[in-house]
């Protein structure tokens, strides 16, 4: 039974455990954007706001092919820009974002990706989540992005509490070691694509079962 006062030490024994499952179940947690620089993963996160990772994909190919640089991108026609990425949604929003955020690297970065997380959320259209999910896959450096996914799979597991992802984040930089980050991210975040779906968790097909409060009875 998992006690709703389960200590700091428990909590952490426990997380353990679920890693250790997620690890067999999800042993090759790779980023589902498709990229090749840093440059491409930043704006390839941007889009993903609200669409899917499988629509980024489809439109990111011509984007690049068009403006394979900052430099290139901070001066796009922001109508042609508009066109190219209509099928992510919000369009009209995301061509703005991404052609200042071209502006701001070419202005304030010398067209480089920042690699501080301070750097990075100065960014238009960055947030810690984007920010987290660049310095990780494409600096390789320690870090949580807690999306809806992560969030939802974090508290469902008791985690967290709370629905705020800066208090996620920190919620889950105490439970889990530095050096495992990113990958217990990573895992959490496709656990909860997969099996620890929003409306209709797939419970009865899940390894964590046994560890979770949210199907203990």
């Amino acid at each position: 039974m998992i006690k709703a006062d389960e200590s700091l030490s428990r909590k952490r024994s426990r997380l353990v455990k679920i890693c250790d499952k997620l690890a067999r179940s999800i042993p090759d947690p790779a980023i589902e954007l498709d990229f090749h620089t840093p440059f491409e993963l930043l704006v390839a996160t941007v889009l993903s706001a609200q669409t899917t990772d499988k629509t980024v994909n489809r439109v990111t190919p011509h984007l690049f092919r068009r403006y394979p640089t900052p430099s290139a991108l901070a001066q796009a026609d922001l109508s042609e820009l508009e066109e190219i990425l209509r099928p992510t949604g919000f369009f009209r929003r995301k061509a703005l974002h991404t052609k200042a955020l071209a502006e701001a690297l070419e202005s304030r970065f010398s067209g480089a990706v920042p690699q501080r997380m301070e750097d990075l959320l100065t960014l238009p259209g960055v947030g810690r989540k984007t920010a987290s999910v660049v310095l990780f896959h494409a600096f390789h450096q320690p870090a949580i992005f807690v999306d809806t996914h992560v969030g939802r799979v974090s508290r469902r597991l008791g985690l967290t509490q709370s629905t705020d992802p800066g208090e996620v984040e920190s919620d889950l930089a105490r439970l889990i070691p530095k050096e495992d980050w990113g990958i217990a991210a990573s895992r959490l975040l496709l656990h909860g694509r997969i099996v620890c779906l929003s409306r209709a968790p797939l419970c009865e097909r899940c390894t964590l079962t046994p560890l979770c409060p949210h199907t203990a009875g």
